[in-house]
């Protein structure tokens, strides 16, 4: 799913971890001790706590509603993701992806990278996948939507935006088709610069956490890991700059540098694994990249 940058992880975990303590300990007040029961008198059931909370599920469908319902959408991404080095420890890197797009057919990503750079674009009958530092393009026929475009990306070569959940059609249908557990946490005034709603769901198979707009319903932060991952390795995704239904100029979503450029196949970047394999999840990556 995403990208790292050095990060002190035990502060963040450590401070998600006071605040649940807290949240919990001003919702629930001390108890006063009560008298041993009789041994004839029968210990009341636990209250079950159910898997999908209302109030979680309200606040992911509300962030749904909000960008299902954008015409056209601008925004920033910036992913941070652990990955194993040669010494046993996890390196973290980045990428940042200026993304537009225009529903339903078209689609453009700007990414830079820790690694190199590269351009996506999508306008509803080609899409082109460019390496401005190589002056690579490849370049392939495309459905007739981003979600049949988005997929067919992952399939066919790999090309997979950790951001991708977000800007399809319907994201809430999309991760609740994968969805067996989703709580509210409590409010945050510190991402975004706004007052956010923080949320946990289990997602095909992958832990997240998000803050969304109390207000404005927009997502700004997630928190993931894969379960199936015995390293537990992080992903973060940052979301800002957000602009819903600006004007979007027609040339967006096409390059006359790319198009120009030296032609390469839309494959798969290693064909020799790609038989028989699928992703973790319905529009998610497999883990091992």
């Amino acid at each position: 799913m995403m990208i790292r940058h050095k990060f002190s992880w035990c502060v963040l975990l450590l401070a998600s971890a006071a605040f649940v303590v807290t949240a919990n300990a001003q919702s629930k007040p001390r108890a006063k001790k009560k008298a041993k029961p009789a041994a004839a008198e029968a210990s009341p059931a636990p209250e079950a706590t159910p898997s999908l909370e209302a109030k979680a599920v309200e606040i992911l469908k509300a962030a749904s509603s909000r960008l299902a319902a954008a015409r056209t959408m601008r925004f920033t991404a910036v992913h941070f993701y652990e990955s194993p080095s040669r010494h046993g420890h996890p390196l973290a890197f980045t990428t940042k992806s200026e993304v537009t797009l225009q529903r339903p057919d078209k689609l453009r990503v700007i990414m830079s990278a820790d690694g190199p750079a590269s351009e996506f674009y999508y306008d509803g009958k080609k899409m082109m996948a460019y390496a401005p530092a190589e002056n690579l393009v490849a370049v392939a026929d495309a459905p007739s939507t981003i979600d049949a475009a988005l997929e067919q990306a992952y399939h066919s070569a790999a090309i997979y935006f950790p951001f991708a959940d977000w800007i399809v059609a319907d994201p809430y249908k999309e991760m609740s088709e994968g969805m067996n557990l989703a709580y509210y946490i409590g409010q945050s005034r510190v991402v975004g610069g706004t007052t956010t709603d923080m949320v946990a769901y289990i997602d095909h198979g992958v832990f997240i956490q998000a803050w969304i707009g109390a207000e404005d319903k927009l997502p700004r932060l997630l928190h993931a890991i894969y379960l199936d991952d015995p390293e537990r390795l992080r992903h973060i995704l940052l979301l800002s700059d957000w602009q819903l239904d600006p004007a979007v100029p027609a040339d967006s979503f096409t390059s006359a540098k790319a198009t120009s450029a030296n032609p390469m196949p839309f494959a798969h970047p290693h064909p020799e694994s790609s038989p028989g394999v699928e992703p973790t999840g319905k529009g998610k990556p497999p883990k091992k990249e």
